[in-house]
């Protein structure tokens, strides 16, 4: 077993102490060093019950949960900080009373030389933590706030990070702000991460892997780009939420008009904004209902982003949609039509065609580094 991975083996899990409630039942997974795994579901699939079944705050009927080799199945929070465990909840994530230093004392049990060395580190992590070390964290804002419950997290020196919708309460510019220190905290730690959302758009732009709850089991995982793009996923994760995620580099800058190019494997993608510097990757998500096909290279359209593709698979829906599977290069891409046009245009596996995708169409919050 890697170094730094969780393991669950859990075939009857209950929700509280009620031993009538089970929320999760037959849930394997295995999440190793340097994963991101993004946790999706509806409602009351069993997301938030799966972290709480790590942190010992959910009874385990069956069935084993295990980091690094070692059976933490019904250990107490407290006992899972030791072990190097963190947890960055929804609600409640400060101490409102004390100071921002103060709270991040609360996230473990350190020798003061120790607590130095650790909260020097986090202080890099999330700059102007140490500026307001002595302040009372019931008078930051809420994006602030957020930063001192990761912060705390972090203090453990963790070896697996739990996040049930950290960002939840924020409005978009938080967010906004607090992504890019996520995004950070991704790319330098090589823990495993897992991280609830409703929001898809979060998840796209942090997750390396997606696990898709459905009914207390895990309905599908894998890889987030080929999961999010794969026609089959479309009815678990839901119609808006189904797209691509793919990995781009920053070509050029159209200055004059505020523009980025951007290449992958399948071409040339045009954005709004200035996405980064030159050669850096950039992470794109492309929704499935932003766009369109054509079985010829269209003239005369006001869309700058144009991508020769091919068709993998179409998957018909119970209703009006359906479902395209789409390669560009590398890269899998995803539309969503109605049948009516699926069938006017004759569109079938292995056909070569056209995506056209308004720039536009992408936000600002479906683009991440």
């Amino acid at each position: 077993m890697m170094e730094n991975s969780i393991v669950l083996h859990a075939q009857d899990l209950v929700a509280g102490y009620i031993p009538e409630v089970n929320i999760l039942n037959g849930c394997d997974l295995e999440v190793r060093a340097g994963e991101f795994v993004g946790i999706i579901g509806p409602n009351g699939a069993g997301k938030s019950t799966l972290l709480k079944a790590i942190l010992g705050l959910c009874k385990v009927r069956s069935g084993s949960i295990s980091l690094n080799g070692v059976d933490i199945t019904g250990r107490k929070a407290h006992e899972l900080v030791p072990l190097g465990v963190g947890y960055v909840p929804q609600t409640k994530n400060v101490f409102p009373s004390l100071t921002v230093k103060e709270n991040l004392e609360m996230g473990c049990f350190l020798k003061p030389s120790v607590f130095k060395e650790r909260f020097a580190y986090v202080a890099a992590m999330f700059p102007k933590l140490a500026d307001r070390a002595a302040q009372r964290a019931g008078a930051l804002s809420g994006g602030e706030r957020q930063r001192v419950a990761l912060g705390r997290a972090l203090m453990c020196n963790p070896r697996l990070l739990l996040m049930d919708e950290p960002l939840a309460a924020l409005d978009a510019a938080r967010k906004a702000e607090i992504l890019p220190y996520i995004e950070r905290l991704r790319d330098s730690v090589e823990i495993p991460i897992l991280y609830v959302s409703h929001d898809m758009s979060e998840v796209a732009r942090l997750a390396t892997t997606l696990v898709v709850l459905n009914n207390g089991q895990v309905a599908v995982s894998g890889p987030i780009g080929q999961v999010l793009s794969h026609p089959d996923a479309v009815p678990l994760v839901g119609v808006r939420a189904a797209g691509a995620v793919i990995t781009t580099r920053v070509s050029g800058r159209l200055l004059d008009d505020g523009l980025t190019e951007l290449t992958f494997s399948g071409g040339r993608l045009v954005l709004p904004g200035i996405l980064g510097v030159i050669g850096q990757a950039v992470r794109v998500r492309i929704p499935a209902q932003d766009v369109i096909l054509a079985t010829t290279a269209p003239v005369g359209i006001s869309a700058l982003d144009v991508l020769p593709v091919e068709i993998t698979q179409i998957n018909e829906g119970r209703g009006p949609g359906v479902a395209v599977g789409l390669k560009a290069g590398e890269a899998h891409l995803l539309a969503r039509v109605t049948r009516r046009s699926a069938q006017r245009m004759q569109l079938a596996a292995g056909q070569k065609i056209f995506a056209i995708i308004k720039a536009t169409a992408v936000g600002p919050e479906d683009i991440g580094s």
